[in-house]
């Protein structure tokens, strides 16, 4: 729901109105229904709003509370604002909105940063006190909204997206080369704070930082994930089941708080038909799902319309199902990666970015399956890590695109500098993240991993067209029941063995005894045809080679056989390069 930006310059009187309407524009597309800026002294705070939770324009943002001296602007949603209201309204407090907005001001108010703690959602927010002058930035748990930010000449500055801070003048947009190295080895995960260009950090998830109108800065983590530390805990298969069961049912039913219909993206897996089942079984009627499927390629299948059907039909929906033909696959790339704040490259991208144009033409909400893979070990390599006597050697070789010999060969001399991906892999299986092995992959991906690529992915995919994507499976309470549960009972039956489990209790088997699947696009790993000739004239561009990022031997390497050059997760390293090209030519030129 929505976009943010601002700027906060204590010692500045007049702020840059201008500056501040470039950088809300920016985020239109997440915000088609109204937009709002603030101007004080030392603060600007812009919005761009998408109307799912009170209608009316008591809830627009900017939002003020002239009695308690705050302003806000929140992007997001809290699922339980309605009780916190309830109970804010016992300690005496009075609402002019109905809506989430206004909750989050009154609750800062009563508990100060502690308010956070009781929060169920996705949210990031900036709040401003006048009094003192400060400016307090917050971001959700699990990072599924986005916040950047920017050291500017006189302060920071924040936005929902990377792009809008590029409107500041004399953003330092050089390569970062630790994220580079990040992008290209880590499976194109650049975790926090670091992005692509020098000049802009990513917020960190579950971070409250606090900055002073003197300059002085604190920063606090609110919430830590524990992974695998429940081996006291006597409770039987049957009990974990029936617990993970109980946690679902309140994440999907808490996500389903909005004063507008609420859909579902069905791809057929489990994880999303589990979602349509548990919203049938609470009585949801009429529900739309939507699918997308793409034409094959290199013998590889581009839709599962058998199984998205298959859940459709049992459940009754009002399903809605997109062909996209590799023309029309083609021609919408330039617009999904101008709609990513940063360069992704899960084949999925452009999948999610149809899928939520046609979606947004009826529905502002959805529900989506992201993260069950991530918290209930959905993925290939878990089970090698059950016995592993070296757990960070075997995660780096099942998971990372490259290891550093080949990323010598593939960058130029000028952004060599140490192995980042593979030191940050080692530091954090040495850290007491996990009870074993196994635990501490789950506890990576589920905190980094996750965050910055299917979260990330989602988001900038959806909102790219004022559409609201929640995720039940990132319910914070379900992903610290889920760190709980055995490994064994994750891992087993192929993978999320617990969740299939329990959906045999709601979705028909079908579904369930079926290969692992997901928004497939074999052109994008399969390059060839037209795609080649985009991915040539890209890298072979005046603008790539001006920039000199890739030897360009290796660059030949890869174009020669581009089937021939896979990661371990079987993407394109060809893709890989060329996605990061055309975005850095599309948002940083």
């Amino acid at each position: 729901m929505c976009g943010i930006a601002g700027l906060y310059e204590p010692a500045t009187t007049t702020m840059d109105a201008g500056l501040l309407a470039r950088m809300t524009d920016r985020l239109a597309p997440r915000g088609p229904d109204g937009k709002g800026s603030l101007l004080l002294d030392g603060v600007a705070l812009g919005h761009r709003r998408l109307k799912i939770i009170d209608l009316s324009e008591q809830a627009k943002q900017p939002m003020t509370d002239t009695e308690l001296g705050l302003d806000i602007v929140f992007n997001g949603c809290i699922y339980n604002y309605r009780e916190l209201r309830a109970e804010l309204v016992e300690l005496g407090y009075r609402f002019f909105s109905s809506g989430d907005t206004e909750v989050i001001l009154k609750a800062y108010h009563a508990w100060g940063t502690d308010c956070v703690k009781r929060f169920h959602g996705m949210f990031a927010f900036a709040i401003h006190e006048r009094d003192s002058g400060r400016l307090v930035l917050v971001r959700d748990r699990l990072g599924i909204k986005p916040l950047y930010v920017a050291e500017t000449a006189n302060g920071v500055a924040f936005a929902s997206t990377l792009p809008a801070l590029l409107e500041i003048d004399g953003i330092d947009s050089g390569i970062d080369p630790v994220a580079l190295n990040f992008y290209l080895n880590f499976h194109v995960v650049v975790p926090a704070p670091y992005t692509l260009l020098q000049g802009i950090r990513k917020f960190p998830p579950a971070t409250i930082r606090v900055y002073e109108k003197d300059g002085r800065q604190s920063e606090e983590t609110y919430w830590h994930l524990k992974v695998g530390f429940a081996e006291e805990d006597e409770t039987d298969a049957a009990e974990w089941q029936q617990r993970v069961m109980d946690a679902l049912r309140v994440a999907v039913k808490r996500r389903m708080v909005a004063d507008v219909p609420v859909g579902v993206l069905l791809s057929g897996g489990v994880d999303s038909s589990l979602i349509v089942g548990l919203l049938a079984e609470q009585g949801q009627q009429g529900l739309s799902t939507f699918s997308v499927g793409f034409e094959a390629a290199g013998g590889e299948s581009g839709d599962e319309f058998r199984y998205s059907d298959l859940i459709a039909e049992h459940f009754g929906t009002d399903h809605h199902k997109i062909e996209v033909p590799s023309a029309g696959l083609l021609q919408s790339l330039p617009n999904a990666i101008a709609a990513m704040s940063e360069p992704m490259v899960s084949h999925d991208n452009i999948g999610f970015f149809l899928l939520s144009q046609e979606v947004s033409k009826h529905l502002k909400v959805v529900q989506s399956g992201q993260g069950a893979d991530e918290i209930f070990a959905g993925y290939h390599w878990y089970p090698p890590l059950m016995d592993s006597s070296d757990g960070a050697a075997d995660y780096r070789r099942l998971f990372l695109d490259r290891d550093y010999d080949e990323y010598r060969e593939t960058v130029a001399a000028d952004y060599l500098q140490e192995d980042y991906a593979g030191h940050f892999v080692d530091t954090r299986f040495d850290f007491n993240d996990g009870a074993r092995p196994v635990d501490k992959a789950l506890h990576l991906d589920t905190t980094v991993m996750l965050t910055d690529d299917p979260v990330k992915r989602v988001d900038n995919m959806t909102m790219a067209w004022g559409l609201e994507a929640r995720v039940p499976f990132l319910d914070h309470e379900l992903v610290e029941l889920a760190g709980r549960v055995p490994a064994a009972l994750k891992v087993s039956d192929g993978g999320k063995g617990i969740l299939k489990q329990v959906a045999r209790e709601v979705i028909p088997t079908e579904v369930i005894d079926r290969p692992k699947g997901y928004f497939p696009v074999p052109a994008l790993k399969h390059i060839r045809g037209p795609y080649l000739e985009l991915v040539a004239d890209t890298l072979n561009s005046q603008a790539a080679l001006d920039r000199g990022l890739f030897q360009p031997a290796y660059i030949d390497r890869l174009l020669t056989n581009p089937d021939d050059h896979l990661t371990p997760l079987r993407g394109s390293k060809l893709w890989q390069l060329a996605l990061l090209e055309l975005w850095l030519q599309a948002q940083a030129a």
